[in-house]
Order: C-alpha cells, then structure tokens, then sequence
C-alpha cells in the first residue's frame, strides 16, 4: 500500500481486455476495492479496445473506465538503466512509473 493509505493499481491491456470480456470476469473486483485507485493508459485502453470482438464488450469496457484514471505516457520515455524489456512491454511498464503506481497488474 503506498504512504497515504491508497493503492495504485495500473492495469495493462490484457486487465482491461477480460476484466470487459465476461461481465462475471473475476478480475473486477479490482473495481470494487475501496482505498484503490486504477490507472491505465490511453495505449492499454486502445489496445484493449481493438481486440474485443463485441460491441457489447466494448460497451462492458467503456462502463468500466469510468472509474479508472487515464495516465499520459510516452513509449520512448527512457526507462531505468538497469531494466531490459522487449519493446512491446515498455509502453506499460513507462505508463505505470510515471502514474507513479505502487502496483502493476497484467
């Protein structure tokens, strides 16, 4: 939990993408923790969005970002000197550093 009594949740594509796909999916009862805050990205959400096959999926997800807070990132922000990732993972993982996330769901 971070200093001030509220965990910041980032939630990657894959979250966003079954957390929409079944609307009993188990993973939406991140969105019932109270002292939580979700943050994703405008790449997570695109990302997500785009591989829901159903409009109806599609709907179930935009329900859900009501309560989630988009973070503004960039791919080519530099990462950590020390940390080595493939490129497709460092849009998520730059997006939760900077919402200064204390955790990082996928």
């Amino acid at each position: 939990m971070s200093a001030v009594g509220v965990d910041r949740v980032f939630l990657d594509a894959n979250v966003l993408f079954s957390a929409a796909y079944r609307p009993d999916a188990g993973l939406r009862w991140l969105w019932q923790r109270r002292r939580t805050k979700l943050l994703t990205s405008k790449y997570a959400l695109e990302e997500a969005m785009v591989n829901l096959p159903e409009p109806a999926h599609r709907r179930r997800l935009t329900g859900l970002m009501e309560s989630v807070t988009l973070v503004r990132a960039s791919a080519d922000e530099p990462l950590l000197a020390d940390v080595e990732l493939p490129l497709k993972d460092r849009p998520m993982l730059t997006a939760a550093l900077r919402a200064d996330a204390s955790h990082l769901v996928t």
